[in-house]
């Protein structure tokens, strides 16, 4: 690194507020940068990963000095880029390098027009009403390993409403949700091998992570520390994600999914998040053999896709409802083998230890424990939903049986192209209701009330219009 970069570094952490300052590491080249800034930053640089990464504070000072510093950047750069861009950066005191972001794995500064030059529309919301309304940004321009996708179909899962209402105490206004996007390819980098120009793809819930450490080298992205959300999180070059509820969409082409000729784009775009939320756990269980009995609590956006993969897998399918009215629904329409209402205690004591797992899809609060009951010996009941309140468990059913609770969300990017490989394969789509995008509002409050069979997915290609 030249003198006159040094300086630019200097110059741009004065430009920082001293706060701020402690926060931002400003070259991934450590040794060349160190003797620049060390005394005015390198105490101040430790403190602040701290805080961040959750690490000790020399933890911290030895990631930045030692072989884990390439791999450490990666993770926890985006996040502290975003603070910077999103809360500190003030146009007036630099006018035309306003704009902090990575290129090429190192920091560099730009105008917000040279970094994201491709302009995109949707609807977004600004406030904690939840209320999404025309919005006009810009996505990033297709790089070598990018694909950009020309989106036709969006679902809409509940998790969009928790974050446009910010009922989870983290998003970011304004915020474009949407992370079940399905589209064609317009354009491919040069380094892009699996997708050409008019082929259908898909984006699920996450667009990158670090690619360096064990779980993304296991194909678990999903559970990386820098995996990178399709929305309200930070991508790599340290712009704001924005998701699917827009027009286009530019992702590197490992965390885009192909869509196979003939599956249904618009009853496809649901199994992008909904689909690989229950497969993944289904396969890591053992719940795909042939013969096994699967309980599914909640008939939903998860749980009528549940049904539908373990009948795909030769499974017996329990559905487990608090409502007897969905009887018939589950076991005429979707092909249950069984309907059990939790509420009926003779019902509940005649499938006593006749299960040999539970995919538990209710993201409300509800007793968990008498479920357990359900479970053979060793089996274990998987938490997809996500409810607010913490669980009540009592120790005791697990413990006689060897009965175990376990959670899973999403899946790794290679079962998610296996997952819609499945499917298309087995014909098995999501049971959807197709809306215009200017009713977006009314599906979010009938999502709040569960009044939907069984997943609301916008027509993104024929009714979004920036006019």
């Amino acid at each position: 690194m030249g003198e006159d970069r040094a300086q630019e570094v200097v110059r741009v952490v004065d430009l920082m507020p001293f706060s701020f300052s402690t926060s931002l590491r400003i070259e991934l080249e450590i040794k060349e940068v160190l003797d620049t800034v060390h005394q005015r930053c390198l105490g101040w640089i430790g403190g602040a990963l701290e805080q961040l990464a959750e690490v000790s504070v020399m933890e911290a000072r030895r990631c930045l000095s030692g072989k884990e510093a390439p791999q450490y950047w990666r993770r926890r750069a985006p996040q502290i880029l975003r603070q910077f861009n999103s809360h500190f950066v003030d146009p007036t005191t630099s006018p035309s390098k306003n704009h902090i972001y990575m290129e090429n794995g190192n920091i560099a500064a730009a105008s917000p027009e040279e970094v994201r030059r491709s302009p995109a529309f949707g609807w977004a919301a600004s406030d904690t009403s939840g209320i999404l309304s025309p919005f006009t940004f810009s996505r990033r321009k297709n790089g070598e390993n990018d694909v950009t996708i020309k989106i036709l179909y969006c679902g809409i899962c509940h998790s969009d409403l928790h974050s446009v209402k910010n009922e989870w105490q983290n998003s970011v206004y304004p915020i474009v949700p949407g992370h079940e996007i399905v589209g064609v390819v317009t354009e491919v980098g040069g380094k892009v091998d699996r997708f050409k120009v008019g082929d259908h793809a898909g984006v699920g819930c996450m667009v990158n992570s670090c690619r360096s450490c064990h779980q993304c080298a296991g194909h678990h992205e999903n559970h990386c520390p820098g995996m990178i959300l399709t929305y309200n999180s930070t991508d790599a070059d340290g712009t704001v994600t924005y998701g699917g509820y827009s027009d286009s969409v530019v992702v590197e082409e490992h965390f885009a999914v192909r869509f196979p000729a003939g599956m249904p784009l618009d009853r496809g775009a649901p199994l992008l998040c909904a689909g690989i939320t229950v497969y993944s756990p289904m396969k890591r269980f053992g719940f795909d053999v042939p013969g096994k009995h699967i309980g599914v609590v909640g008939l939903g956006g998860l749980g009528h896709v549940a049904v539908k993969f373990g009948k795909a897998f030769g499974a017996k399918v329990t559905v487990i409802s608090t409502s007897p009215s969905k009887r018939q629904e589950a076991v005429e329409r979707l092909g249950a083998d069984a309907f059990l209402v939790s509420k009926d205690p003779d019902e509940m004591k005649a499938a006593w230890g006749t299960m040999d797992g539970i995919i538990n899809t209710v993201s409300a609060a509800h007793e968990v424990t008498p479920l357990l009951s359900l479970l053979k010996t060793f089996g274990q009941m998987v938490m997809v939903g996500a409810p607010e309140k913490p669980l009540e468990i009592y120790a005791f059913p697990l413990l006689l049986g060897g009965k175990s609770i376990v959670g899973s969300a999403i899946g790794g990017m290679k079962e998610t192209q296996e997952m819609i490989d499945f499917a298309a394969e087995h014909n098995l789509t999501a049971d959807i209701e197709l809306i215009s995008m200017d009713y977006v509002n009314k599906a979010m409050e009938r999502v709040a009330k569960a009044d939907v069979r069984y997943r609301f997915v916008i027509d993104i290609g024929n009714t979004l219009s920036a006019t």
